[in-house]
């Protein structure tokens, strides 16, 4: 089954500030440097620093060098850390399907918001292309996506009640990384680094 990925907009959520210009724009930004992007939040230098990790793949919450990846923007990196330094301000909600999941995620801050909007129709197009971004932390979880994301069907849709995103597959092992990799943002969500930390230290050593 060749894969389809539709994007709807509610007239009703004309409050977010992002056309689809600017849905480019944003993948254009240069990175912004961790010590500005920090202090545009009320950070301190040293807020927030866990220094775990000298290969480059660690989780220090100002630099967060595990946000960049092999084949990753800086442009997504960026989207990735400002999402994470904010995850208190995102909540989601899963139901799994037969087939698949449907999320509703959302922000209670705008700015935010505009970057998960953002960082979801990117990732869901890196999945349709086959195009891994091989962030450093990256789940396992995510491989088979790019290996046969032509067999997953993708609806999303920006409403007033955040980003509804069903994503079906009639393949039984994409199914079941469609619904474990959802619980994994859901943690992230819910605990931000702290959660990959977990998920880092659950995996078994190559």
């Amino acid at each position: 089954m060749p894969s389809s990925t539709h994007l709807r907009q509610s007239q009703s959520f004309s409050a977010v500030r992002l056309s689809a210009t600017a849905l480019f724009a944003i993948a254009l930004i240069l990175l912004i440097p961790a010590g500005a992007e920090a202090q545009m939040h009320g950070q301190g230098a040293g807020a927030g620093m866990h220094g775990h990790g000298a290969d480059g793949t660690g989780h220090d919450e100002v630099v967060m060098p595990g946000l960049r990846g092999r084949n990753a923007t800086a442009a997504e990196s960026t989207e990735l850390a400002v999402m994470f330094r904010n995850f208190e301000t995102i909540s989601r909600e899963v139901t799994n399907l037969a087939d698949g999941i449907r999320t509703v995620t959302r922000s209670s801050d705008q700015d935010v918001m505009d970057i998960l909007i953002s960082h979801v129709i990117g990732m869901i197009g890196r999945v349709d292309a086959g195009d891994d971004p091989e962030i450093f932390i990256q789940s396992p979880t995510l491989d088979i996506f790019f290996e046969r994301g032509d067999q997953i069907d993708t609806s999303i849709d920006v409403t007033d009640e955040g980003i509804i995103v069903v994503q079906t597959s009639t393949d039984p092992e994409l199914v079941q990384a469609l619904q474990l990799h959802a619980a994994e943002v859901t943690a992230m969500a819910d605990r931000g680094m702290q959660a990959v930390h977990e998920m880092m230290m659950s995996r078994p050593v190559n």
